[in-house]
């Protein structure tokens, strides 16, 4: 079944935040990640209260890819980056078959 990754971004040091960018879209690839959205400026809320002012949608072919990439040692390795430059609230949500 397939499973999405959202993701919820605050970014408070955004050069040290290029450094995760940087290494990330290799990694993800490698699980079969697809990177559906993501908010260029801040996210529109309509409704209620929203954690962080970005946004970013994922896709994976299934729970097991997208837990692969978390604990992925490169990946650890890379988020480093992102705790250190970013407050970031993360969700893995099962699509609807």
């Amino acid at each position: 079944m397939v499973v999405y990754v959202v993701g919820q971004l605050d970014i408070f040091d955004p050069e040290r935040y290029k450094s995760y960018l940087s290494g990330f879209m290799p990694i993800f690839q490698r699980h079969q990640g697809e990177l559906l959205a993501t908010t260029a400026g801040e996210t529109t809320v309509v409704e209620g209260e929203w954690g962080q002012p970005k946004t970013v949608i994922m896709k994976f072919p299934n729970r097991a890819n997208a837990e692969s990439w978390l604990s992925d040692p490169d990946y650890r390795a890379l988020a480093k980056h992102r705790h250190a430059s970013a407050a970031c609230n993360l969700a893995i949500i099962d699509g609807l078959d």
